[in-house]
């Protein structure tokens, strides 16, 4: 069955682009207390400008501090789109963390891969991410808690990947979804 049919006939389009929480900020303004508001025991992070800029294989500090006091709380896993086995490798080592590369969001074969180890009721991982039509649709599909953030680095609005996103958030405004902060 296409994607699109089964997607119609199972959720609406808006109701897979809704996200749970719209931040209005990066993941790092998510702190322990408020995670475990949500009830949240686990996060699976999108890499691509969720933690890190594209093409850049550096971790901050501050992102690397946020890690340790993030992983107090809950258990974490990196989820990435990126067909750069090497690069995802490497940021997930600098925070050491288990990752996956390849994923081809909004595909759930690999999400489903990493529930299984994670070992947690789906409702209580986190799926978070800066992409609506990859992240927060992949999350929906599975029954997830998804957190749609700001990309960590503001991109020039003139960039291919930030016009991308643009036209993201117009369609899904367009379809219902309410994707004004829910701070």
């Amino acid at each position: 069955m296409p994607l699109l049919t089964y997607i119609s006939a199972t959720m609406s389009l808006k109701t897979l682009l809704q996200p749970d929480v719209v931040l209005g900020q990066t993941v790092l303004a998510l702190t322990p207390e408020r995670i475990q508001s949500y009830g949240i025991k686990g996060m699976v992070l999108d890499v691509d400008e969720t933690i890190v800029p594209f093409r850049q294989a550096d971790t901050s500090a501050d992102l690397k501090q946020w890690f340790a006091e993030i992983r107090t709380v809950v258990s974490l896993w990196l989820v990435s789109n990126n067909t750069s086995e090497r690069r995802i490798q490497a940021i997930a080592a600098s925070l050491d963390v288990p990752y996956v590369a390849r994923a081809a969001k909004p595909s759930r074969r690999k999400l489903r891969q990493v529930l299984t180890e994670m070992e947690l009721p789906t409702h209580q991982v986190a799926m978070v991410g800066d992409r609506l039509f990859t992240d927060i649709v992949v999350g929906n599909r599975l029954g997830m808690f998804t957190i749609w953030v700001e990309p960590i680095e503001a991109m020039d609005r003139r960039s291919p990947k930030e016009l991308l996103r643009i036209t993201e958030i117009w369609l899904a405004q367009q379809l219902g979804a309410a994707l004004c902060s829910s701070q």
